[in-house]
C-alpha cells in the first residue's frame, strides 16, 4: 500500500507538473477599503508601501507593513493635501510611489481648483529614508509636448534608460486617452520623442468613454508587459495588455503588441465588478507575482461612477503560462 501511494504521487506529479502541494497564498481581501488606483512599492528589505486614490480626491496617503496582508490594518498617514486655489487644487488621482537614486518620488494627477478637469501630471519628492517621514517637496508639472488632459504616470528603467508611460488626450475633444511613452532626462523631465503605444480601438475599450489609462509595467521571460485599464470606471472597467520584446526598440510603436480582448474584467459569478488600475509586486520571498488592483463587489452604482466611494484595493496571484505570458486567471477568486 505504501508503494502504491508513492506511485500515485509520482503519477500525479507527471500529469500535473506545475501543481503545487504547498499551502496556497491567502490574502485578507480587500486589503484597503475605499482605496482606488492602488500602487504598492516593495523595498529591498521587504517593506511594503501602499499609496492610492482616496474617494474625496483631496489628499495623498501612505501606509506601510512588512507583509501584503499587514497593509490592511496598517496606520495610514496623509503626506500631502490639495491646494485651496489654482493648480493641484482638485481631482487628486492615482498617486504612485517610486524610489529613484535614493530619493522618493510621488507621481500623481491633479486638476485645478477653478477648472477641475484641467488635469495634468505632477511630482513630489522626499529625501527621507522613510517616505512617511520627512518633507514632501513639490517638484512641479511633468511637461509633455501636448498640453492636454494627462494622468496616470508610471516610470521604469530598462537598459540604463528611464522611461515614463502615461495616459493623455492626444487628439482632442471626446477622443479620450491613449497611452504614451517617452524617455526621461531625470525623474521629472521628458526628453522625447513621445510615442503613442495604444489608443482605444476595440469596443471593450470604449464603453461609455474611450479610455486607455492606468499603465503598469512588469518585465519577465524576455518581455516587457504593460497592463492598462479601459472604458468607464463602472462595471465596464477592465484590463488590457501590451507587450514588447526586451531587446526591441521601445520607442518604435510597431514593436509593441496588443491583446485583442481584455485580460481581466467583470465576473458576476465572483461579484467582481470593474477590476482595473493595477500595480505589481511580489510575495515576501520574491518568488510569486502579485497583482494589486481595485474593484467593486456590486454592479449598480447610484449617480456618477466617480462619486461612488467603494472601489476597494485587493491582491491576487498572477500565474505565468508556458509561453511566458501572465495569466490573470479571470475565473478564479482572489
Amino acid at each position: 500500500m505504501k508503494l502504491f501511494r508513492i506511485f500515485t504521487v509520482l503519477i500525479m506529479a507527471m500529469v500535473h507538473p506545475f501543481q503545487s502541494y504547498s499551502q496556497p497564498l491567502e490574502f485578507n481581501n480587500p486589503i484597503a477599503e475605499q482605496r482606488a488606483d492602488p500602487w504598492v512599492h516593495k523595498t529591498d528589505d521587504g517593506v511594503y508601501y501602499l499609496i492610492a486614490t482616496v474617494p474625496e480626491y483631496d489628499r495623498i496617503v501612505i501606509r506601510k507593513a512588512t507583509s501584503i496582508n499587514g497593509l490592511k490594518e496598517a496606520k495610514e498617514k496623509e503626506v500631502w493635501h490639495k491646494h485651496k486655489q489654482g493648480t493641484m487644487g482638485h481631482h487628486i488621482w492615482a498617486p504612485e510611489l517610486h524610489r529613484i537614486d535614493g530619493i522618493w518620488y510621488i507621481y500623481f494627477a491633479a486638476g485645478e481648483a477653478e477648472n477641475i478637469w484641467n488635469i495634468r501630471m505632477w511630482v513630489l519628492s522626499n529625501s527621507s529614508e522613510d517616505p512617511m517621514q520627512g518633507e514632501w517637496i513639490e517638484e512641479g508639472q511633468i511637461k509633455t509636448q501636448r498640453e492636454s488632459f494627462s494622468l496616470d504616470a508610471t516610470t521604469f528603467v530598462h537598459k540604463d534608460k528611464r522611461y515614463l508611460i502615461w495616459a493623455q488626450n492626444v487628439r482632442g475633444g471626446k477622443h479620450g486617452t491613449a497611452l504614451v511613452l517617452s524617455e526621461m532626462k531625470n525623474p521629472t523631465t521628458l526628453v522625447g520623442p513621445e510615442v503613442i503605444l495604444t489608443e482605444p480601438d476595440f469596443s471593450w475599450e470604449k464603453m461609455k468613454y474611450n479610455v486607455n489609462e492606468g499603465p503598469a509595467m512588469i518585465m519577465k521571460n524576455g518581455k516587457i508587459f504593460v497592463t492598462y485599464s479601459a472604458s468607464a470606471t463602472n462595471h465596464n472597467y477592465c484590463m488590457g495588455l501590451l507587450w514588447v520584446d526586451e531587446e526591441a526598440d521601445l520607442l518604435d510603436a510597431s514593436n509593441w503588441h496588443k491583446s485583442p480582448g481584455p485580460v481581466f474584467y467583470t465576473n458576476e459569478d465572483l461579484k467582481r465588478y470593474g477590476p482595473g488600475h493595477n500595480s505589481f509586486t511580489t510575495t515576501e520571498d520574491g518568488k510569486t507575482t502579485i497583482m494589486i488592483y481595485h474593484t467593486r463587489d456590486y454592479k449598480e452604482i447610484q449617480g456618477h461612477e466617480l462619486s461612488d466611494k467603494n472601489r476597494a484595493t485587493r491582491a491576487r496571484v498572477v500565474e505565468w503560462t508556458e509561453s511566458g505570458f501572465p495569466d490573470f486567471m479571470q475565473n478564479t477568486t482572489d
